[in-house]
């Protein structure tokens, strides 16, 4: 609104001094000049007045037959004036002297109204720019201030906390009464969680030797069972398949105490573990097997990497992945394990030529109890276990899979893992 109002102010300021100017050539209409030029009435005749650079002007001549009495009126207006062709604001007067009617121009340029109002138009432009920028870092400002306590409490107590007994329960500095709430809320919150994660750690512990505990004592009866000559054939047959039964028992009792283990990190990862050195040893580890199904091993390691993690639980995790890749492949098949970067973290691809799964398979080969094929031993806790290892290590598992052509798990170990 601006230079509305500005230009507003700049036409009643040029109107004004139309008005004088008007007033005085009225007044000295009796001067002899012009009171010739009003004498001789000849309609064809003009009397004109311009200034040096045509900034001004003043025209009369005589008119027809006019209204009787004096009238006045402003209009902005083109004129050529010398071949020079600028806008005026015209002050109109149309009068009568001695029984002739006649009309008075007085015009002044808008030229310098018009660069004044490009001037004004840029300037404003330029402080709304600036202003707006102030305005918009001023605020990003004040807000990050403002929230400040509300990112410590994000950042501190909920983004990177694993587990109850890692939670921080200093409270935040603050002055807003809504964030010491909420802190204080968080805090009553894990209190609770805090309770409760170490009841389940008890009652895991509890479980396990009041489970393991039974099993040991039964199968150790029934192998004593099997010393006994009076026992036929048959019978012994039972009890074999009952120890059969309860080492299955145990593995799944062992498997699930490993998750809830890992999953409330009870395992410490300071160990430097070479990645390479640790694939060749499982292989090694695997020989009979890949023999029996003669599979051949395409190892393409092209770097040696050490990460810092637990030994014992990432020998597991590439144990579970490697020995399905054995387990589910074909006789003749081949296991390519390769290394490389992508983003700048490190990634380790474990590939075999089995059957390949479908996308519902690929969505639940990390649950629990999920087998892939019912024909294959195993309790499917495998690939669990190596989700809750992959996870308290924090690395990612990319799994693609083409049904007949195989099956391909890709590691992406965190950056800050490498030593």
């Amino acid at each position: 609104m601006l230079p509305l109002l500005a230009e507003k102010v700049v036409y009643s300021h040029i109107d004004k001094s139309l008005l004088e100017k008007k007033q005085k050539f009225v007044q000295h209409l009796d001067k002899e000049e012009i009171n010739d030029f009003l004498i001789r009435k000849d309609t064809t005749e003009t009397y004109a007045s311009f200034s040096t650079l045509h900034s001004e002007f003043l025209q009369l001549y005589q008119i027809g037959q006019g209204t009787g009495s004096p009238k006045s009126f402003y209009k902005n207006e083109t004129r050529i004036i010398e071949e020079e062709e600028s806008n005026y604001r015209i002050l109109y007067f149309d009068f009568a002297y001695e029984n002739c009617y006649y009309r008075l121009e007085i015009g002044n340029s808008l030229s310098e109204m018009e660069d004044l109002m490009y001037v004004i138009r840029i300037f404003i432009f330029i402080v709304l720019i600036a202003s707006i920028v102030v305005t918009f870092f001023s605020e990003a400002v004040f807000i990050e201030y403002l929230l400040r306590p509300f990112h410590k409490i994000i950042h501190t107590k909920i983004k990177h906390i694993n587990d109850p007994e890692s939670f921080d329960f200093t409270a935040v500095e603050t002055h807003s009464d809504e964030f010491k709430e909420l802190d204080q809320g968080l805090h009553l919150m894990m209190g609770r969680i805090r309770e409760v994660f170490n009841k389940e750690k008890q009652f895991i512990a509890n479980v396990s030797h009041e489970l393991l505990t039974p099993i040991a004592l039964l199968k150790n009866r029934f192998e004593n069972l099997i010393q006994n000559q009076s026992l036929d054939d048959q019978a012994v047959d039972k009890v074999v398949s009952s120890l059969k039964t309860l080492d299955v028992l145990k593995k799944i009792i062992n498997n699930l105490l490993l998750v809830s283990k890992i999953e409330n990190n009870q395992y410490h990862a300071n160990e430097t573990v070479n990645l390479t050195e640790l694939l060749l040893e499982l292989i090694e580890e695997f020989d009979d097997r890949i023999r029996n199904k003669n599979i051949s091993i395409d190892f393409n390691m092209a770097e040696s990497v050490a990460v810092k993690g637990n030994k014992a639980l990432l020998h597991v995790m590439f144990f579970n992945i490697i020995g399905n890749a054995i387990k589910y492949n074909v006789a003749n098949g081949t296991i390519i394990l390769s290394d490389g970067y992508a983003n700048d973290q490190y990634t380790i691809t474990i590939a075999d030529t089995g059957p390949g799964m479908t996308p519902e398979q690929i969505g639940q080969v990390f649950d629990r109890f999920t087998r892939m094929d019912l024909n294959q031993e195993g309790q499917g806790l495998g690939l669990a276990i190596t989700k809750s290892i992959a996870q308290f290590h924090h690395i990612a598992i990319d799994t693609t899979s083409e049904v007949g052509k195989g099956s391909s798990f890709r590691l992406l170990f965190p950056t800050e893992a490498k030593t």
